[in-house]
């Protein structure tokens, strides 16, 4: 039998507790600190990804931004003489797509991005870019391997959330480290001026407060209606009309603010140009004169628009005054851009704006309930499925290569240009359309064709000359001024002596030349009393009672200036020989200066029985 001690069994044992206490400590403390060291280092490598992460959504933002919300901006879709707006607008390099516009055949369309359409495209961009340099990481040892990226974005009114799923692996020194999901989180106002431009958006598509706009500067910068106190016509050139209307939408447009905005009114007056409408961030409103606009004038002559006076004629005489009345119809479409923006962000979409006829657009745009766009209007150029040859002449039977184009209802779609004369293609099928060959230079020609027939159709072009007007009043050469007005299927003026040219074509025209000179003819003032029958107040106008009510029309003094001093007017046949020459002398027969008003009235009845002479020089 072996007894032990009991003291040295005691001994062994707290030795052996402090080794296992000593290890355990080496084992559980020591290695903790080494995996605290590993996961902060590795963290560096994760936080880089993230930064990268953030700085692709940066580039993605500031490009949908400057995009109208659209990182994908789609297909161009060019504009046309109709509608010159195309789908997209050229700004500094960025081709922003339009929210509102016109297409080259005259279908509405509208372009607004959803926020989850921005969101998507968002996320693919990330997707598709981001690509992070880790050369300083792997200078430093690091072994790093990312796999396919999955994001998924959320854009907020003041941040976007960033989730990305990729699996990473991050190795150094034999430790590694894995990490798949990936969260970012920046600090951005473009969900606030995003819904912000939607508010501005929606109030132009109630109220047309653009078109409104436009339609005051049209009617203070260019002639629309009116009547000028005058015995002779009153003369605007065409060009520099289209030039006023584009210098002043330009300085007024940018003038616009809405309500919210942060300005101060200098003058009282300057209120005219608060929008009352609110935006969290600041808002211009831009329009350049170069870019695609159109003013269409009707109602002028050419290049001259023309009023023409009233009251001097043979047989009103009685008037004892002279009007010149005008009225001009516009057409005017130009693009307008909205910017919402702060000092590190911005975000813009253009719309066109659309005068018809002088009147803001009637049209109203699709209704967005929820940015859920309607279906679009039918758009027949879309189906071109007739085969069609069109061969285009001049009047010598000479092929002339012409822009085509056909109009199916009252849808004009661009077919193309001809080839030596001979325009092959697809159009759509369609009843009595409208073909039409406009060529540079050529009067535009057309017929109505029916494509969804077999053949073809020819067109004939008349050119067109640059012709010179000269005018002889009584034998001698003008010495003062003339009208000359040439009305056929073309119509032309000229107006002598400073604009002495214009464009005809072979034809008939009914001639009319009005030769004005220096006047002093005073017209007196002079008034006089009108009365009507007007329904009586009260219970007798309920039973059909009447009363007379007079008042007094005042005419103040007027000066004529200009007078009618020679003229005619005749019927002629212009031959194409003779305009190839440039030059168009016309004669017609003089009269005496008038000194009164009754002067004045016999020239007009001497007018009646002028006539007009062509004469070859």
């Amino acid at each position: 039998m072996i007894k032990f001690n009991k003291r040295g069994q005691l001994a062994l044992f707290v030795i052996l507790g402090v080794i296992i206490i000593g290890l355990a400590l080496f084992l559980i403390l020591k290695p903790q600190d080494s995996i605290k060291n590993q996961a902060s280092e590795f963290d560096a490598v994760f936080n880089q990804y993230r930064s990268c992460i953030e700085e692709t959504a940066r580039q993605g933002l500031d490009l949908a931004g400057s995009q109208g919300g659209r990182i994908d901006i789609g297909e161009f879709s060019p504009g046309s003489e109709y509608a010159p707006s195309s789908s997209h607008l050229d700004f500094l390099g960025f081709e922003v797509p339009y929210w509102y516009y016109i297409t080259a055949n005259g279908i509405i369309k509208e372009q607004v991005p959803k926020k989850s359409e921005i969101e998507k495209e968002l996320e693919n961009f990330i997707e598709q870019n981001v690509d992070c340099n880790f050369d300083n990481l792997y200078a430093r040892g690091y072994s790093i391997d990312i796999g396919t990226p999955e994001v998924k974005v959320d854009i907020g009114d003041e941040k976007v959330l960033i989730n990305i799923l990729a699996d990473m692996s991050v190795s150094k020194n034999g430790s590694s480290a894995q990490k798949r999901e990936h969260r970012a989180e920046m600090a951005s106002e473009f969900g606030k001026f995003y819904n912000d431009a939607l508010r501005i958006y929606q109030k132009e598509k109630n109220e047309s407060f653009l078109e409104q706009y436009a339609e005051d500067v049209l009617r203070l910068y260019a002639p629309v209606d009116g009547v000028e106190l005058d015995c002779s016509p009153t003369i605007w050139k065409s060009r520099e009309v289209m030039q006023e209307i584009k210098d002043g939408l330009e300085a007024n447009v940018a003038h616009l603010k809405l309500k919210s905005g942060n300005y101060n009114l200098q003058k009282k007056e300057n209120k005219y140009f608060i929008i009352n409408e609110k935006s969290d961030g600041a808002v211009n409103f831009l329009y350049s004169q170069e870019w695609p606009t159109k003013i269409e004038i009707h109602g002028g002559e050419g290049e001259l628009m023309v009023a023409k006076p009233i009251g001097n004629e043979a047989g009103l005489g009685i008037m004892g005054f002279c009007y010149a009345p005008y009225h001009f119809v516009y057409d005017i479409n130009f693009p307008v851009m909205i910017q919402v923006y702060s000092n590190n962000e911005i975000f813009q979409f253009p719309v066109a704006v659309v005068i018809d006829k002088n009147v803001p657009r009637q049209t109203p745009y699709s209704q967005l309930d929820g940015l859920e766009q309607t279906d679009e209007e039918f758009d027949v150029c879309q189906y071109k499925t007739q085969d069609v040859k069109v061969e285009i002449y001049d009047v010598e039977l000479n092929k002339v290569n012409a822009n085509i184009s056909y109009t199916c209802f009252e849808q004009e779609c661009e077919l193309g240009e001809s080839v030596n004369g001979v325009f092959e293609g697809k159009a759509p099928a369609c009843l009595s359309g409208l073909i039409k060959a406009k060529a540079e230079g050529y009067k535009d020609s057309q017929k109505y064709f029916s494509s969804n027939s077999a053949g073809g159709v020819d067109l004939i072009l008349d050119k067109l000359y640059d012709v010179e007007i000269k005018v002889r009043s009584g034998g001698a050469d003008l010495g003062g001024e003339a009208i000359v007005y040439f009305e056929g299927e073309r119509r032309a003026a000229a107006a002598l002596p400073d604009n002495n040219k214009t464009e005809l074509a072979e034809g008939y025209y009914n001639v009319s030349v009005y030769v004005y000179g220096n006047s002093s003819i005073t017209i007196p003032a002079s008034s006089k009393r009108e009365c009507t029958e007007i329904t009586s107040s009260g219970i007798l106008g309920f039973f059909g009672s009447t009363k007379e009510q007079c008042f007094d029309i005042n005419i103040p003094e007027s000066k004529i200036e200009k007078a009618l001093i020679g003229g005619g007017q005749a019927e002629v046949y212009l031959f194409a020989d003779s305009l190839e020459k440039g030059l168009l002398v016309l004669s017609v027969p003089s009269m005496p200066v008038p000194n009164s008003l009754e002067g004045l009235q016999y020239n007009y009845e001497a007018f009646e029985g002028g006539r007009v002479f062509i004469l070859n020089e």
